[in-house]
């Protein structure tokens, strides 16, 4: 187990069990051996995808009472999410290939647009008023690129 004392990020939510505005926090590993400052890195950037899958796919409230139905769900929103990380990190570039899954949604999923169909190719059709029209026209191309045989 390791435990160190840590400042909250600014802007963080204070806890009661913070003390003199230090919070402590604690990893459990079972990896054997290896730096301590290593261990702490790989462990502090899993927690981060570990937060970002509960918390982005809404894993903190499950919909059913029936503990099979939750399993069969919770596989589903573990599937999409790495689906979703997978194609995020393929196809977009710059600060695009970092965002939050609801800034990613707001910006690049939700938009209004159309799927084209000319000279035995498939492209988007996107208002060129869009900021991020061309993350989508350039990720869509990266992934047709990824494809093509």
């Amino acid at each position: 187990m390791i435990l160190r004392r840590e400042r909250p990020h600014p802007g963080a939510q204070l806890r009661i069990t913070d003390v003199d505005g230090h919070r402590i926090v604690g990893m459990l590993t079972n990896t054997p051996g290896g730096q301590l400052p290593d261990l702490e890195l790989r462990h502090r950037r899993h927690a981060r995808v570990e937060d970002r899958n509960a918390k982005d796919t809404g894993m903190r409230n499950l919909p059913y009472h029936d503990l099979a139905q939750n399993r069969v769900w919770l596989e589903i929103t573990a599937l999409a999410t790495d689906l979703l990380a997978w194609t995020q990190r393929l196809a977009l570039t710059g600060p695009a290939a970092s965002y939050e899954t609801k800034r990613l949604r707001l910006r690049i999923l939700a938009v209004a647009g159309r799927l084209i169909r000319t000279g035995r190719r498939q492209l988007p059709k996107i208002d060129p008023a869009w900021p991020w029209a061309h993350q989508i026209t350039t990720a869509h191309a990266r992934l047709t690129a990824f494809a093509a045989p």
